[in-house]
């Protein structure tokens, strides 16, 4: 179980990590529409309700990257000299 302090301190992470995400947030949302554009071509209606439980899936896990991406902070890089 979190504390209410836990919550508040964020995450941290690297540049990198945090590029990636945001890549992956893109596709996911550009396929969830590309998806959802498809299912005018479905005829089955099972079909079409797991293509649409497809398309909800995509822009809930982008939206939850979101929510993780909100609560971190990228990390500073270390310096190339040591002090």
């Amino acid at each position: 179980m979190m504390t209410s302090c836990a919550t508040h301190d964020g995450f941290e992470i690297s540049p990198r990590f945090r590029r990636t995400l945001e890549e992956r947030m893109e596709r996911l949302e550009r396929d969830a529409d590309l998806d959802e554009a498809q299912v005018k071509l479905l005829v089955d209606g099972d079909h079409i309700r797991r293509h649409m439980r497809l398309v909800a899936m995509q822009r809930f896990e982008a939206m939850r990257m979101r929510l993780f991406l909100d609560r971190a902070r990228v990390r500073l890089p270390r310096p190339l000299i040591s002090l």
